[in-house]
């Protein structure tokens, strides 16, 4: 089943902006498509917690956010993460530049900026459904926090050299009991990130699952498992007699003790991305990963 998708055909009048306050380069092609959207009667916003671009406004109310009617990021895809965590619930979306040599997420480059933006405002970019997760944090029954994840949640081991237990259930059904460095809970679209990096698949966006990748476990027959996405899951922390972290998308850290029980399942919210009509999964492998090239 595809995701949804169809063009982003909306009157813009309202933009929020995302950048990578480390890289000058990201700056200053802020500095330069705030004046460019200026020329066309569009108001750019600042996201929260970096410095306001001159000629934006810094992003603060609930009522400015309704304004809203996409965000651009210029970074990587911590950055575009970053700016995702603020939008999830909302349908804002998003599109993103990389202002480096990898991202799947800011999968436009640089010199792209005006390119895209203008045949966004024409209305010949395409809107795309990525699905969100929804984590749950209880200790003793009680339920402690909430997030939602467009990459992935993880559960690894602090500076400890002692490995993690943690046991799994779907649906009320054991699963597995693992004994690793941690566990990576991973969207289709955060398969390309630390899911791969740990030895995970890569799944196609379009595909409605969920993968659960150890992170070095101890045993071999310890192995990635693929799940559909409506699939109820819950992660308990079992025999820890050190720290462990609770990790959402890279952004969100919390510390998690012995029995602690963190329940994820599909969310109720979508992200949205911007693309174009044209976009290749595939092509964006061998750009990225040089994907199926030969050593």
């Amino acid at each position: 089943m595809k995701t949804k998708e169809d063009l982003f055909k909306k009157q813009v009048r309202h933009i929020g902006i995302m950048y990578r306050e480390q890289t000058d380069k990201a700056l200053q092609a802020a500095k330069d498509v705030v004046l460019w959207l200026k020329d066309r009667k569009i108001k750019c916003y600042t996201l929260p917690e970096q410095k306001t671009v001159p000629g934006t406004t810094a992003l603060k109310s609930k009522a400015s956010w309704s304004k809203i009617d996409f965000i651009i990021v210029l970074g990587g895809d911590g950055t575009y993460l970053r700016a995702a965590s603020y939008v999830q619930g909302r349908k804002i979306p998003m599109i993103g530049f990389n202002m480096g040599s990898l991202g799947f997420l800011t999968n436009f480059s640089a010199d792209q900026i005006h390119q895209v933006i203008e045949k966004t405002l024409e209305g010949k970019m395409e809107l795309q459904s990525r699905t969100l997760l929804s984590a749950h944090l209880f200790r003793n029954q009680k339920k402690l926090s909430s997030f939602l994840a467009l990459n992935d949640i993880v559960i690894e081991r602090g500076s400890f050299s002692q490995l993690i237990n943690t046991t799994i259930f779907s649906e009320n059904f054991y699963v597995s009991q693992v004994k690793a460095d941690g566990l990576i809970i991973a969207t289709p679209t955060g398969s390309t990130a630390y899911n791969l990096a740990a030895g995970g698949p890569l799944i196609y966006p379009d595909s409605k699952s969920i993968v659960l990748t150890p992170i070095a476990p101890h045993s071999l027959n310890s192995r990635p498992l693929i799940l559909p996405e409506d699939r109820k899951l819950s992660f308990k922390l079992e025999g820890s007699t050190h720290k462990a972290y609770f990790i959402v998308d890279g952004q969100k850290k919390l510390e998690i003790s012995n029995n602690d029980e963190i329940m994820i399942e599909k969310s109720q919210f979508e992200h949205w991305i911007i693309r174009s009509p044209s976009h290749n999964f595939f092509h964006l492998l061998r750009e990225k990963l040089k994907f199926g090239e030969r050593a």
